[in-house]
């Protein structure tokens, strides 16, 4: 009588509750990143304790084989970063000596330049030369917040210690959590919900298994190829490119341009093998390698992706980037699945109705 309608109030009151909840996520964006990177690690590790689930004996509980996993996983990523992580400092800290020195070189003069540009060699070069200056004259305050970034990190190192903690949790009860979720809801939102549920799972541990083997395998290949060529920091740049290759779309361009880069300024005679390599190999990921293992739930469009990372990159800087792909595609499951949900008929009851309906009209 006054106005008021309830499926209105019910629209505005749920649109309330979405904003609410993006704001709160905003403002305990650090705990919420912790969590996301928990249920990552978890998709990464879930595979292994299925593994080792086949062959655990009966009189042991499940915790057993997922503390056994974690144990072994978290021993590896240890054995490897001090292996590796000498040789991986040792090249950053060489590269950054000798860049200046680099660009006093002749070596800039030679770059490959189209026809048209040629005549603005000069400009061009002395810009880069000035660009690349300025920066080596800020290395050392650089390298103090470097310094001091390192120390606040350390303190709270105690996120690094919450994240495999949080993933041994989420696996342990995940299917409990799950079925507490949808006993809230009511027998008709219960069938939707746990659908989108399914969904992304499948989503979500299938993205983030495929961004692994993408990442791996822009390590080794790169580092391999690179090792053969001969090109120098040939393993610093293998591992940008393979941690480069978690961010989508911009991350690969990035590694392409600092790899290009760093082999121009190093005077690097074998330009255009390196060029051919890299070509070569981006069309083999982009085209046959990433389609193959993103082929279910992934499709998001190039514009989307693109305005996701923009994005993404205002919201949460590199976070932000590197969810902005995997929240787009969520959001499209759960937005499809829901309009679907809708747009069907609820039971038979509300079938026979519409088909009454349909009849009279």
């Amino acid at each position: 009588m006054l106005g008021f309608d309830v499926g209105t109030a019910r629209k505005v009151w749920t649109a309330f509750l979405i904003a609410l909840l993006f704001c709160i996520i905003y403002i305990a964006s650090t705990t919420v990143l912790v969590i996301v990177f928990a249920v990552f690690f978890s998709y990464l590790i879930y595979p292994m304790v299925t593994l080792v689930e086949r062959f655990r004996p009966r009189r042991l509980p499940r915790v057993a084989s997922i503390a056994l996993v974690f144990v072994v996983v978290v021993a590896l990523i240890a054995v490897v970063g001090s292996l590796f992580g000498v040789q991986l400092q040792d090249q950053a800290t060489r590269l950054l000596t000798q860049l200046p020195a680099l660009m006093r070189t002749d070596v800039p003069n030679r770059l490959p330049l189209p026809h048209f540009l040629e005549p603005l060699r000069e400009r061009i070069v002395d810009f880069l030369r000035s660009q690349i200056e300025t920066g080596s004259d800020n290395a050392v305050p650089m390298a103090r917040s470097l310094g001091l970034g390192v120390v606040h990190a350390a303190s709270n190192l105690i996120y690094l210690v919450l994240i495999p903690i949080l993933s041994f949790l989420l696996i342990k009860d995940g299917s409990q959590m799950r079925d507490a979720f949808l006993a809230l809801l009511s027998t008709r939102h219960r069938r939707l919900w746990s659908e989108i549920v399914g969904d992304l799972n499948v989503l979500l541990s299938k993205y983030v298994r495929a961004l692994l083997f993408l990442s791996l395998a822009t390590l080794i290949c790169y580092g391999v190829a690179f090792s053969l060529l001969g090109l120098p920091y040939a393993f610093l740049l293998a591992v940008s490119a393979g941690l480069l290759e978690f961010v989508p779309f911009a991350g690969p361009l990035a590694a392409v341009a600092i790899t290009l880069v760093v082999a121009v300024f190093s005077g690097y005679p074998h330009l255009l093998w390196l060029v051919i390599f890299i070509g070569l190999y981006r069309l083999f990921q982009d085209y046959v390698l990433n389609p193959y293992l993103m082929s279910e739930g992934v499709e998001v469009s190039p514009f989307l992706v693109i305005v996701g990372l923009l994005a993404g990159d205002q919201l949460g800087g590199v976070a932000g980037i590197f969810l902005a792909v995997p929240v787009i595609a969520m959001l499209k499951i759960v937005i499809g699945k829901a309009r679907a949900f809708h747009s069907a008929p609820h039971d038979e009851g509300d079938a026979e109705r519409r088909a009454l309906t349909g009849k009279t009209d």
